[in-house]
Formats: structure tokens, sequence, C-alpha cells
């Protein structure tokens, strides 16, 4: 909530977002925030945060805007977060996009015309079309 206080136009992203939506067994050792590919990132010390620069409907697409305890915290929706896994996978690690993946699927509503929406919005469709269709066709586990 520091964080979201601090720097209310920043967008709760990647592993961070992942917790939040529940699909992903990562602890996050930073808060991951988006903000827009002109502003500054955020810079704290404690919480410590990572900044990561998003530009145009990368940063503005997928926005979910949640009430907590009333400060308003900007989190992107679950597909949106798997998109930018996605993007990011060199940084965050392909093992924790595809964990995550997994766990969109078992846990939430599979919405892969969704996922391709934002992939197309952020550019890595072609990267995600073969995994989407590989997860279409398998029968969903448990983990």
């Amino acid at each position: 909530m520091a964080a979201a206080t601090r720097f209310p136009h920043s967008v709760l992203c990647l592993i961070s977002a992942l917790d939040w939506h529940g699909i992903s067994t990562q602890i996050p050792h930073q808060i991951h925030l988006a903000v827009e590919r002109d502003a500054r990132l955020p810079v704290l010390d404690y919480p410590p945060v990572a900044g990561y620069r998003f530009s145009g409907r990368a940063f503005s697409a997928g926005i979910d805007r949640v009430d907590v305890d009333g400060i308003v915290l900007n989190v992107y929706n679950p597909e949106k977060t798997l998109v930018d896994c996605f993007k990011f996978r060199n940084r965050i690690g392909t093992d924790v996009v595809l964990e995550a993946l997994e766990l969109y699927r078992t846990r939430k509503t599979f919405l892969p015309g969704r996922l391709m929406e934002y992939a197309r919005i952020c550019r890595v469709a072609n990267v995600m079309a073969p995994y989407l269709e590989a997860k279409r066709e398998m029968p969903a586990k448990v983990l």
C-alpha cells in the first residue's frame, strides 16, 4: 500500500500482479510497478520497488482499479499480467511464466482470445500462440 500511495499513477505488474491474482508460487522480493514511458521510474528503499516503462496501450490496457481500505490500487488483470510476463520472460524467467500460465488455466477462467488480444497490443502474439495452443489441447491438471 505504501507504493500505491507514493506512486498513484503506477500499476502493479509482473510477479507482484501474479501474486495478487494467486497465479504464482513465487514470492515477490520487490514490488513490480509499471509506469508510462516518459514517467520517472518509482524508487523506494522500503519496500523495494522495481520499475518498468510501458508505452501507449501496453501501459493503459487491462488495468483494474481495486479499492483496498480506501486506497485505490491499480493492478493489471490476470490476462494482461500473463502477457507482460511473456514480454519480460528473459528478466523474470520462462519457468515462472509457464508456471503462471498453468495456474491461470487451472484456477481462473481460461480466456485464450482475451490473452491474444493483449498479446497483440504488447507485440508478443507470435511468442505466446504456441503455448496457448498447447495449453488449450491439454486436459487441466490440479496443482
